[in-house]
């Protein structure tokens, strides 16, 4: 399947998940929001939300500092 991840064309497979999509991209769930065809994902649903063919996937990564 085609998606769109943060303005970038990418190849995932069927029935991904957003949780696996993170595993994918080596990114931690608890530090990221995701977007999904502009509609926020709760973070509590990223293992069941599937990614589908087409989707525009935006996802902002949470940075510490001070």
């Amino acid at each position: 399947m085609q998606v769109n991840v943060n303005g970038s064309d990418t190849t995932v497979s069927e029935n991904t998940t957003v949780t696996q999509l993170l595993a994918t991209l080596k990114l931690e769930p608890v530090r990221v929001a995701v977007e999904i065809n502009e509609n926020l994902v709760p973070r509590k649903t990223f293992e069941q939300t599937q990614i589908k063919d087409g989707d525009r996937i935006e996802i902002v990564t949470f940075v510490g500092g001070g």
